[in-house]
């Protein structure tokens, strides 16, 4: 059994490294700061440029990080490496403040690397923010990166009774398991009001009044191969053709990247989209009329606002989505793609929002300071 730091007053790190969780960990980072508990920002800068990181701490209103590790995916590539060097880096710093309780969120490189690190420490105790999600897809980085951060957790906040299914399916003891719903129902309802009261610039993407759609398209197994990404592509062209709608598009740099490597062009009625922050996105998110994308954030931030998502996958682990109509998986043909837009378009967002009330944080919080106290 680890040997367990007590502390009356414990003191508690989020790691950090990439917008989704900088968004996700958001309620609960304001929950702490305002209830004035003891806790450190480390940012592993997996995804470091301006719009990509400050920008976002900025717009959230977020403190911003005591540690910034700048070792950016980009620049190491191989993800093993990258992984290896955020593990020395996160040790030192885990060191250094000798927080009790580290927060990772989600399923990034930083999560796997945070996880180990935390895991082999015997002072410090693991919570895993949005645990039990199966894609049961392995050729995708961030399935396995998920499954060995539950197995090492101490804490595992799990966003709907059909994640702890999993877990405990997977053998993860009961007494780790808690089901608070997902913290980005929270970020989305403080984010928004956030993002209402700003006014968007003359040249930003809010000044479009027509009626548009909203794409993203980022993951590796997608764009980093040239035949899924051309079709892609070619299902794109097909729903502007269809249509007749803008098609806005906040292009990721890994995108713009391979676009460039393969010599592809985008289809016309696609539009690029100076760099934005997440307040901007949100915004665009619960005005447009149709959600195209491969992010599994991004299914759950338009079932949330109500909107209707077409999904550039074969599966996701957000299957709730699917089960109560807000989402669809169109794969990556292109006539399926076109299939799959117009099976959606002007669906009415009759359904319930499956990933809680709101109250994940103030959950996460009582659990963790009640285990402690116990």
């Amino acid at each position: 059994m680890r040997k367990i730091k007590r502390s009356s007053k414990p003191t508690y790190a989020f790691v950090l490294g990439t917008r989704p969780e900088i968004v996700k960990l958001s309620p609960l980072i304001r929950l702490f700061e305002r209830l004035g508990r003891r806790f450190i920002l480390i940012h592993t800068g997996q995804h470091y440029s301006y719009e990509m990181d400050k920008l976002f701490f900025k717009e959230l209103c977020l403190p911003l990080p005591h540690h910034h590790l700048s070792l950016p995916s980009k620049v190491l590539g191989r993800q093993g490496e990258h992984t290896g060097r955020m593990m020395g880096a996160l040790e030192t710093v885990f060191m250094k403040e000798s927080p009790d309780i580290v927060f990772v969120q989600g399923d990034t490189n930083s999560v796997l690397a945070a996880s180990v690190v935390a895991a082999k420490l015997p002072t410090v105790r693991l919570a895993h923010v949005e645990a039990g999600l199966r894609s049961y897809d392995r050729l995708m980085p961030e399935e396995v990166n998920r499954i060995l951060s539950d197995h090492v957790s101490d804490y595992l906040f799990a966003p709907t009774e059909g994640a702890r299914k999993i877990l405990r399916g997977e053998g993860i003891p009961d007494e780790k398991i808690f089901v608070t719903g997902n913290t980005i129902v929270d970020a989305v309802k403080q984010n928004l009001a956030i993002a209402k009261k700003r006014r968007a610039t003359p040249r930003g993407p809010l000044s479009v009044r027509k009626p548009f759609f909203l794409l993203t398209l980022h993951r590796q197994e997608n764009v980093d191969y040239f035949e899924r990404f051309s079709a892609i592509l070619q299902g794109l062209a097909l729903v502007a053709r269809e249509f007749k709608y803008p098609i806005l598009f906040p292009m990721h740099p890994r995108t713009r990247r391979r676009l460039e490597e393969f010599n592809l062009r985008l289809p016309d009625g696609v539009r690029t989209l100076v760099p934005i922050g997440f307040l901007d996105f949100l915004r665009l998110e619960a005005e447009t009329k149709l959600v195209l994308t491969d992010s599994g954030g991004v299914q759950e931030e338009a079932c949330i606002l109500g909107v209707p998502c077409v999904t550039f996958r074969t599966t996701t682990e957000r299957p709730e989505t699917l089960t109560i109509g807000s989402n669809v998986l169109a794969g990556y043909e292109p006539k399926k793609i076109l299939r799959c837009a117009q099976k959606m378009f002007g669906r009415k967002a009759t359904w319930k929002n499956p990933f809680g009330d709101g109250r994940a944080g103030e959950r996460i919080l009582n659990i963790v300071e009640k285990k402690a106290r116990g």
